[in-house]
């Protein structure tokens, strides 16, 4: 009798015999392993020979924080464009927001906040007021 499991473009073949339940080698294991990486497999001795194969769970907790490319206040984010060569061929790019990292003044709180913005938000709030563009951006800025 021969088991056949598939997952992930891996097969895994267990053979057993009727009469005697037979366990897989370390070195199948290691191979297997080696194989589904990421996968975790454990035996569990029942009537045959049972794999139970799932996935890793990761917490939400875990997942790095990465900051985007995206200014908080005016919502710009990176722009597809072409790059032109001389010869007129064209290739993809992306042209990427002038965001800085900047210490700006806020009357109301009676300090500084360090913000990540964009040059054109910059001249913005330098137009406005901070507690302006942030109000109608929806960002509260105690937090910060």
């Amino acid at each position: 009798m021969t088991t056949i499991m598939a997952t992930q473009g891996a097969i895994l073949r267990l053979r057993t015999s009727s009469s005697s339940k037979s366990v897989a080698k370390p070195t199948e294991l290691g191979f297997l392993s080696s194989q589904l990486s990421g996968l975790r497999i454990s035996h569990a001795p029942s009537d045959d020979v049972i794999n139970r194969i799932s996935l890793p769970s990761f917490p939400g907790a875990l997942q790095p924080i990465v900051a985007r490319r995206i200014c908080p206040f005016t919502g710009k984010k990176a722009n597809r464009a072409n790059k032109v060569s001389f010869s007129n061929h064209k290739t993809k790019k992306l042209q990427f927001v002038n965001l800085q990292y900047k210490k700006v003044w806020w009357e109301a709180g009676k300090r500084f906040v360090k913000l990540r913005l964009s040059t054109k938000a910059l001249k913005t709030i330098e137009k406005n007021g901070l507690d302006a563009v942030a109000k109608k951006a929806g960002i509260d800025l105690r937090k910060k």
